[in-house]
């Protein structure tokens, strides 16, 4: 694994700074050099603040998860947790890898094996049901100032599609769990037989009715302290880049922080590119000039916002995956 990591952090690297050198034009950068002369560095702070507190929300959001039946995960593991995890998630395996990587270090501090599965495989879906609210906002803001384009309007369109579509299976899986069951058994039967791999239907069976007992619990209440970790995570996110607007002596309105924030992210959490390198920024960007943020603010503000947001995290991560597999326990492989 670390072999692959070392391979591939090259690459994620120089295809974040490709996209930062090319989105902006010649123009829009010496534009943002002036920009940078007059910033009110206070807001930046602030912002750097606001992003710290929004990994505290995330590190809030996996320890309840992690324990609602279990021994408290502190915030503080939580949140290298889910630093550590996203860092290998961007060079294994994506969504599965991160998932796969918190189960493996909560189950390590003691988790139990229910808890740990609600807190590798929800967070992301708390944060995207917030997230496409905040994206339904902005698209609403939008078509009342006609300024969706086309391309926009499909981008959505499909990212909200396929996240009705995993909810709806997710509700229709909790109501018949029996061909649930039988759906995932035959689906990992065949994921095995692709991959050459042995297969024991006994594995999906436990971990489906490990999932209906976690359902059980989110719904006796457990819902809500995950519900504000999201809330946390995703409120501090925003408020960091409104404060790096503010910084650039551009204040913008609630409305086309929204319009500009939740549609862009959604979309960049729907494409095969780490961490929608090259998505977010370009759509951010087309979204905020189009609804009158100068050019040269805009682009000066998002790739500020993104390296607070997205490439210092990911660096800061990828020691703690060291640090992580060196002070934990082993633990069961993740089913």
């Amino acid at each position: 694994m670390a072999r692959h990591a070392a391979r591939q952090i090259p690459l994620l690297i120089l295809s974040g700074l490709a996209v930062h050198l090319l989105l902006p034009q010649l123009t829009t950068l010496q534009h943002s050099l002036k920009v940078i002369e007059n910033m009110a560095w206070w807001a930046v702070a602030l912002a750097v603040g606001a992003q710290i507190l929004s990994y505290v929300g995330s590190g809030y959001l996996v320890s309840s998860l992690a324990s609602i039946s279990s021994p408290r995960l502190p915030i503080g593991r939580g949140m290298i947790i889910t630093l550590a995890s996203s860092s290998v998630g961007l060079i294994a395996g994506g969504a599965v890898g991160n998932a796969a990587a918190i189960y493996r270090w909560t189950r390590s501090h003691g988790i139990g094996k229910e808890d740990a599965l609600l807190a590798s495989w929800l967070p992301s879906l708390f944060n995207n049901a917030l997230l496409t609210l905040i994206a339904l906002i902005g698209v609403v803001h939008l078509l009342t100032v006609h300024e969706l384009s086309t391309l926009e309007a499909l981008g959505f369109g499909l990212t909200l599609a396929l996240i009705v579509g995993a909810v709806g299976l997710i509700l229709w899986g909790v109501n018949q769990r029996e061909a649930f069951t039988a759906l995932l058994t035959q689906l990992a039967r065949r994921w095995a037989a692709l991959w050459k791999r042995a297969y024991d239907p006994a594995t999906t069976a436990s971990t489906t009715a490990r999932l209906f007992r976690a359902w059980e619990m989110l719904r006796a209440g457990s819902w809500r302290q995950p519900t504000l970790g999201a809330a946390l995570n995703i409120g501090f996110d925003m408020a960091t880049l409104f404060l790096l607007f503010i910084a650039a002596g551009h204040p913008i309105s609630l409305g086309v922080l929204l319009t500009g924030y939740g549609l862009p992210l959604l979309l960049g959490k729907m494409t095969f590119l780490p961490g929608g390198v090259g998505i977010v920024e370009g759509t951010m960007a087309a979204l905020y000039n189009g609804l009158d943020v100068p050019n040269a603010v805009s682009v000066l503000v998002i790739l500020a916002y993104r390296i607070i947001s997205f490439w210092v995290p990911t660096i800061l991560g990828f020691p703690l995956v060291v640090y992580l597999q060196h002070t934990t326990q082993p633990a069961e492989e993740t089913p």
